[in-house]
């Protein structure tokens, strides 16, 4: 095994000599730059690491297309995976959220959607995900003071906007608990 400054030396000489090359050679055949940065990284760290393998001179360079060819095949392998994988959940997903909102919800969500963003993040925190005001502050990064004070605003005009749809109804004992913030 050659001497740690030796071996640097080849490497930095091996990549001076075939960057360009191996990195056209990758750019044609990937569907576009970032993959192909990829895949020349992948490239010379496997040179890196097997170096003493790296043919001198004439054959680095075949050497090394083998080697890219090799983790092109490997990327595209990952790529129908991740892509059949987005399938597979998008699919998922659209069978779990078919169909439309039901009609007595939907004034609901309508009301919840006409809220800014930090509202309906709070309201659905609490309502959907179940946190209390310590997991909330948490999760907003803020104080439970602070939350708490967020929410009781929220909640206002979330009532408003349920008012604004005629949409206010009877809720169960519980859920007056929760509107009102006695679990939060």
């Amino acid at each position: 095994m050659p001497p740690p400054d030796e071996k640097r030396r080849r490497f930095e000489a091996i990549y001076a000599a075939n960057h360009d090359p191996v990195l056209g050679y990758v750019l044609r055949r990937t569907a576009n730059p970032h993959d192909a940065a990829d895949v020349l990284a992948e490239t010379f760290l496997t040179a890196w690491r097997r170096l003493d393998d790296v043919p001198p001179d004439e054959q680095t360079r075949p050497w090394l297309y083998g080697v890219a060819r090799r983790v092109l095949a490997n990327h595209r392998r990952g790529e129908r995976r991740r892509l059949a994988l987005g399938d597979r959940l998008r699919s998922d997903l659209a069978d779990e959220h078919a169909g439309e909102v039901p009609a007595d919800l939907r004034p609901i969500m309508e009301a919840l959607d006409c809220l800014p963003e930090r509202d309906r993040e709070l309201l659905t925190l609490v309502g959907w995900e179940d946190l209390d005001a310590g997991q909330i502050a948490t999760v907003l990064g803020c104080s439970r003071n602070a939350v708490r004070i967020r929410l009781h605003r929220a909640r206002r005009r979330f009532t408003r906007e349920l008012e604004r749809r005629g949409a206010l109804f009877e809720m169960p004992m519980h859920q007056v608990r929760v509107a009102n913030g006695d679990h939060v």
